[in-house]
């Protein structure tokens, strides 16, 4: 008889997600490691915090008047809304309803760390497809595929590299997956991309049995703190994924809080405007610095993938803007390991890491 109790075999295979570092050595620094929003959050959402329904009392465990505006907003019947604590509670519903021991789940070389964890902590086997110039090869994933694959995970844009998949290759992916897998579209910081450029994921989810789109409150709209995901798909879907769902999963405070934020939409498009602007001045101004190594992975997303090809490497990169005061991601990730990954912060936080990186460049 066992001594003591003993995890899933599995289990051991999960490397707890780390997230980007607030800062270090107590020094004052410039968070831009977890692409979190420089604009904050709207004023609406604030003012709401202090009416939401008492610490003391039960949320509404079915977020019921945050579906309805979800759903409004969206042009989606609330029924076929889940709510989870960040969007990342649906992809673990996601794995572990469809996938488990001896199963396979799928996603991309460059991927979104956490897809990993999700594939292991449902017993199935995560398997990543080779990626393409950083991005998303919707070929290398649907050669990838076996009769062991359950779940296919894509983030569009793609986190950490920026990568974006146009409608097209959306449906193509779509399109070449058997119908008894779910494809399960991350849409984490699609509020940032140009809505003419919509990738079809949202009217694939209302009309595929087997396509689960997610989204959150944790970008654009400033929320990160308060825990708040939604996903859509086909009425089955969801209410399978309800199954699982943690109940309370969303609080009175965050309901409250998004439920205004939604009703602001204009501070959503001030956080794309100003995101775009930005992002398109730093990227020029690294691009500059090509003559050192230097170069960025085209992005959609509110963060900026620098390579360092040259003399200076990434490692060096991340620690020189640390000790300046300006804490960025580096990952130690094989091919990932020349980059940094930079959030857009306010335009003089980031000419201020353009000009360190020149000065680290031009030191090297």
């Amino acid at each position: 008889m066992a001594s003591k109790p003993t995890p899933k075999p599995w289990i051991a295979g999960i490397h707890a997600y780390v997230p980007g570092k607030s800062g270090g050595d107590g020094m004052p620094t410039v968070k831009l490691s977890a692409n979190e929003n420089p604009l904050g959050c709207s004023p609406q959402a604030l003012d709401a915090r202090a009416s939401a329904v008492h610490p003391s009392r039960y949320p509404d465990g079915d977020s019921t008047a945050l579906r309805a505006a979800l759903g409004k907003l969206h042009g989606i019947d609330p029924a076929r809304i889940i709510m989870g604590a960040g969007s990342g509670e649906l992809l673990y519903l996601a794995a572990s309803a469809y996938a488990g021991p001896g199963d396979e789940v799928l996603f991309s070389e460059f991927a979104f760390s956490l897809y990993d964890i999700v594939a292991r902590r449902a017993g199935a086997v995560p398997v990543e497809a080779p990626a393409r110039d950083y991005g998303t090869d919707v070929d290398a994933l649907l050669a990838a595929v076996t009769e062991r694959t359950r779940v296919v995970l894509v983030a569009n844009p793609n986190n950490p590299t920026g990568t974006y998949l146009p409608k097209s290759e959306i449906a193509r992916l779509h399109a070449g997956l058997p119908a008894d897998v779910l494809l399960v579209i991350d849409l984490a910081y699609v509020e940032y991309v140009d809505p003419a450029d919509d990738d079809g994921s949202m009217a694939l989810a209302a009309t595929a049995p087997n396509v689960l789109a997610t989204r959150t409150f944790s970008k654009a709209y400033g929320l990160a703190g308060e825990r708040v995901g939604w996903g859509t798909g086909s009425t089955e879907l969801i209410e399978v994924l309800n199954r699982l769902r943690g109940a309370f999963n969303v609080s009175n405070e965050a309901q409250a809080m998004a439920l205004a934020a939604l009703e602001d939409q204009a501070f959503v498009e001030q956080s794309r405007g100003h995101n775009a602007a930005v992002r398109a001045r730093f990227v020029e101004q690294v691009e500059a610095l090509g003559n050192h190594g230097l170069r960025t992975v085209p992005s959609e997303a509110n963060f900026v993938l620098v390579l360092f090809e040259g003399k200076l490497t990434g490692r060096a990169a991340y620690d020189g803007l640390a000790s300046a005061g300006y804490m960025t991601r580096w990952f130690s990730v094989p091919g990932l390991d020349r980059g940094v990954r930079i959030t857009i912060g306010t335009q003089d936080d980031m000419d201020a890491v353009a000009r360190i990186l020149r000065e680290l460049a031009e030191t090297a």
